[in-house]
């Protein structure tokens, strides 16, 4: 078994700055007036899906990826599905998915991850003690285990025994089946959007 990184990732954040972002997007956003009937229909579904207001802009990042419809129309589906309906309570999908991201050297995702994070209850404190990893003192059990299932799905693409059990505790039968998916769908994601060279609002905020 590959070790996880339970500690602080330690990375140059500046340098992956640089290495992902550099000169991108490697494509631009599409206007409005250029997706497709069928990424109309992804525009429209995840607006309801989530309240989006039609005068609120779509993300470039979207508009990036509407380039190919039917794959953004899968990715949405998964998205919509956890993020929507799934049953992980959200401050600990948050958490999950800042460790991914934070694993996946993700600038853009973990960007917009504390963002929202902090919209569903993470606190700034609890967001530096991501960054320190499954090991860090102050979190619950449960709470470990749940960025522990994170550092070992990147590492060995499996949770272990131990880690299950802590979080079969307080997990019913649709999360322990829900969780692994919703790690590899934002490790997904990291991948696209670090290759596709998608800039964050601001800097990689990780130090």
């Amino acid at each position: 078994m590959a070790e996880p990184i339970t500690g602080k990732h330690e990375f140059d954040a500046d340098a992956r700055m640089a290495q992902i972002v550099g000169d991108g997007p490697r494509y631009a956003p599409l206007r409005l007036d250029e997706v497709t009937p069928e990424g109309q229909e992804q525009i429209d579904a995840i607006r309801a899906a989530f309240n989006i207001p039609d005068d609120r802009p779509f993300p470039d990042v979207s508009l990036i990826t509407l380039r190919h419809p039917g794959m953004f129309k899968g990715q949405m589906t998964l998205g919509i599905e956890l993020a929507a309906r799934g049953t992980i309570p959200l401050r600990d999908r948050e958490l999950a998915i800042l460790r991914i991201s934070l694993l996946a050297r993700a600038p853009f995702e973990w960007s917009e991850h504390v963002d929202i994070g902090k919209a569903f209850g993470v606190t700034p404190e609890e967001i530096e003690r991501v960054i320190e990893g499954s090991s860090a003192p102050g979190w619950s059990e449960h709470e470990a285990a749940l960025l522990r299932a994170m550092e070992e799905l990147v590492a060995d693409y499996c949770m272990s025994d131990a880690t299950w059990d802590t979080l079969a505790k307080t997990y019913n039968e649709m999360q322990m089946l829900e969780l692994p998916m919703l790690a590899g769908s934002y490790l997904m994601t990291a991948m696209q959007q670090n290759t596709l060279k998608i800039k964050p609002k601001g800097g990689f905020d990780y130090r």
